[in-house]
């Protein structure tokens, strides 16, 4: 059972309609592409999704860090329009956009901008489920998706 309060529809319109037309915009491409990430989850193996993040590379990789340096202005106002509209858009789509397929949908988004991002994976060991694994997503000196990042997260690979 979801725990995030329900909105009316009226309350929807009413805050949409405060948005510019651009990030409108942005909103529906988002939307597009978190269902297209949770659809690619459910039918691809992750070996196939994968492949389109770019190369495996362990954390300390130099260019790994690139991608937490800044970047341009228009890289670096492109990634936070991404990370807004995509953490927006996770909110009201019909299943749980969690920390992979936001990751994913803004991978996309970022990778049509022309902007190069790094996709990180951890894991920690937790109290009652197991391993608890995370991904985030870093572009343009911008901390994009699936922050803040949980103490004690080890970082275990990052495609750039």
């Amino acid at each position: 059972m979801s725990t995030r309060p329900r909105r009316s529809w009226k309350s929807r319109r009413e805050r949409l309609a405060q948005v510019s037309w651009g990030e409108r915009a942005m909103l529906v491409e988002a939307t597009a592409a978190l269902l297209v990430a949770r659809a690619r989850l459910v039918f691809q193996p992750f070996r196939a999704i994968a492949r389109r993040f770019g190369e495996l590379v362990p954390p300390s990789d130099p260019r790994v860090a690139a991608h937490r340096a800044p970047a341009g202005p228009d890289a670096q106002a492109y990634a936070e329009r991404v990370s807004w509209a995509v953490t927006r858009a996770a909110l009201h789509v019909p299943f749980r956009a969690v920390c992979l397929p936001q990751a994913i949908a803004a991978h996309a988004m970022l990778r049509r901008r022309g902007v190069a991002s790094a996709v990180h994976f951890g894991a920690m060991k937790g109290a009652s489920s197991g391993i608890d694994a995370h991904a985030w997503l870093d572009a343009a000196g911008v901390e994009v998706t699936g922050y803040p990042v949980k103490e004690g997260m080890a970082e275990i690979g990052c495609f750039v």
